[in-house]
């Protein structure tokens, strides 16, 4: 059952979902807008490409004609997506939640609005003026995001008036996409954010993974823990609230979907359909299997029986602190005498201040809690530099 995969977008998430391709004889075209992206180092093709060129899009797909296209990040022409679906090319996980996902307007209005999980209260500006308003009604402090982004990318936390335009422009030119409309929340005063990676398959029923916690920076990802703290009620809310906004936008593979806790609500945030940055901590060996080898399952129609919590485990990003061309990375001597751990060195070809160049895992077979765990992921990757 060897099938080509051409993957959009080779960061260092799909260079994990390569290698766990590569284990199941499976083909892979890597494709970026930069030579020398992590995921095509260890795949046996790849492109190098604008992909929010249509034009260009789909020359790719009729130059290799793959049995699947899976997507990897936000920017592309996703609206493509629908006539390669009717050529008979299967999208992953679905020509429409490609393009829901890809969108927070859509993916907001569609859970809110149409399904009716409950979301921070929103709204949209295409201007100052309009963000200015936005602010008025939701009130201070609130979150501004692109609409089209990812990894905190043009993300701030607006929290006094004179914040609103440097709000503004971070949105307009730090966002995936360049300027463009963007999405203003409310701001939740939550406990606690997790992620739960939801598996849906071809024939089998919807799965959930251990719940992830997190804790981010500059709206970015900076350590994940499994499992995370949670009431049996809780979980079962945001279950819930996964296996209905999943099976709306239909397909199979893994979701990221977030939550914000709180003691009295659960909060629907945000949704990735494919394997998310927390996820990162699986490759701790915190699960059955991890989110890379649980989406290619799902997409090549294997069937999964279950996912079993394996151990507990935490992760930390390892960043880089300058800008250059050769990255040099040290102190992995040092990180690897560090007992139950280990870390991974994603290769990516340019360092730039706050760029996430690797990361750092722990691990528990015995009853030694989340909190030391953390601790010794961060510690791990304060012995890497790059």
């Amino acid at each position: 059952m060897k099938k080509k995969i051409l993957l959009l977008g080779s960061g260092e998430l799909g260079k994990e979902f390569v290698i766990a391709a590569q284990r199941l004889g499976q083909h892979v075209v890597a494709v970026d807008s930069y030579e020398g992206a992590p995921a095509m180092q260890v795949a046996h093709e790849f492109e190098v490409i604008d992909m929010l060129n249509g034009d260009a899009l789909d020359k790719i797909v009729t130059k290799h004609r793959p049995d699947i296209i899976v997507p990897e990040i936000e920017a592309i022409r996703t609206e493509r997506f629908y006539e390669y679906e009717k050529q008979g090319y299967q999208v992953v996980p679905s020509a429409k939640a490609a393009n829901y996902t890809m969108n927070r307007k859509s993916i907001r209005d569609l859970a809110a609005k149409e399904i009716g999980v409950k979301t921070a209260k929103y709204l949209y500006a295409n201007s100052l003026p309009e963000l200015q308003n936005a602010v008025t009604q939701l009130g201070l402090p609130c979150v501004v995001k692109p609409l089209m982004s990812s990894s905190g990318k043009g993300q701030s936390v607006i929290r006094t008036e004179q914040e609103i335009e440097t709000a503004w422009i971070a949105s307009q030119t730090k966002g995936r996409t360049g300027a463009s409309e963007i999405i203003v929340e409310e701001f939740i005063p939550f406990d606690s954010e997790i992620t739960l990676l939801t598996v849906t398959q071809k024939s089998g029923k919807t799965l959930f993974c251990p719940p992830i916690g997190h804790r981010q920076e500059r709206g970015d990802y900076q350590e994940s823990w499994q499992p995370a703290e949670i009431t049996d009620q809780q979980l079962n809310q945001a279950q819930d609230m996964a296996a209905r906004v999943t099976k709306e936008l239909g397909g199979t593979g893994i979701w990221g979907v977030e939550f914000f806790l709180t003691k009295d609500e659960v909060y629907f945030s945000e949704l990735s359909p494919r394997p998310h940055d927390t996820g990162m901590v699986t490759l701790a060996g915190t699960q059955t299997f991890s989110e890379f080898e649980l989406h290619l399952r799902a997409i090549l129609g294997l069937p999964i029986p279950e996912i079993q919590l394996v151990r507990k485990g935490a992760s930390a990003v390892i960043l880089s602190d300058s800008e250059g061309k050769v990255p040099e990375v040290r102190g992995l001597d040092i990180a690897a005498e560090m007992p139950e751990s280990d870390f991974r060195i994603f290769g990516k070809p340019v360092t730039r201040k706050y760029r996430r160049m690797g990361v750092a895992l722990a691990y528990s077979d015995s009853g030694e809690s989340i909190s030391s765990l953390r601790k010794r992921a961060v510690l791990v990757a304060s012995k890497v530099k790059v």
